[in-house]
């Protein structure tokens, strides 16, 4: 659903930037750009980390920037407001195994936070029916608040853990994104698992994930 929201938005982006600077057109590569650029992080550093890929800088703005405006803050506004759309129309992919997974760690009496760069987090844990299996949630409204700088430094990761009272030497993170487990492996975490929906498994293991599987269910069987 990001992913998606990410693609539209740069590709009008970039369509128009090209148009006005004589460049060829290149779309956002929904694979290798989303996963190495902007997948994982809070959303100004994603628009600002993948157009400097492109060698491309835009004023900031402010995070009130409308979505037609071309700063950083602007086109991060432009995706949010297509994910929102994406979560109204029912969008939300949910993954059995980690269904399964969060009912057996809550079930074994394991505590239980939710790390993730995005505002529209705790929308996206409601629609997809999990956010009642989860006691914290440090997310990209909590960041902003508490000043926290996003994955792949690890402040979020360890807020999370000083929320649930548990030492990061004592906590799993469980993370599909590479800035992620850098986060994890970062904040000196008991252990990093990566979760390779995407055939990336080698760049998780590269940036910081002890372990990868495909589906958190397999670490009920192990």
């Amino acid at each position: 659903m990001h992913n998606a929201a990410w693609k539209q938005t740069f590709d009008t982006f970039l369509e128009t930037w090209s148009a006005q600077h004589g460049q060829d057109f290149v779309p956002f590569d929904s694979g290798a750009d989303y996963h190495r650029y902007v997948d994982g992080r809070p959303r100004a550093d994603g628009v600002r980390t993948f157009l400097a890929s492109r060698g491309i800088t835009l004023p900031e703005g402010t995070p009130d920037d409308g979505p037609d405006q071309t700063t950083v803050n602007g086109i991060g506004n432009q995706k949010n407001l297509l994910v929102l759309q994406k979560i109204k129309e029912g969008k939300v992919q949910v993954y059995d195994g980690s269904v399964e997974y969060l009912k057996a760690a809550q079930q074994a009496g394991l505590r239980r936070a939710v790390v993730s760069a995005s505002a529209n987090c705790k929308d996206v844990l409601e629609a997809a029916g999990i956010a009642d299996f989860l006691e914290a949630r440090v997310d990209g409204v909590v960041a902003r608040e508490q000043n926290l700088p996003g994955k792949p430094a690890p402040d979020t990761f360890l807020y999370g853990a000083k929320l649930l009272g548990i030492d990061p030497k004592s906590c799993a993170v469980f993370e599909d994104a590479q800035a992620g487990v850098a986060a994890g492996r970062a904040g000196g975490f008991g252990i990093v698992i990566g979760v390779d929906r995407v055939g990336q498994a080698d760049a998780l293991l590269e940036h910081g994930a002890d372990i990868v599987v495909t589906d958190l269910s397999e670490l009920l069987t192990r």
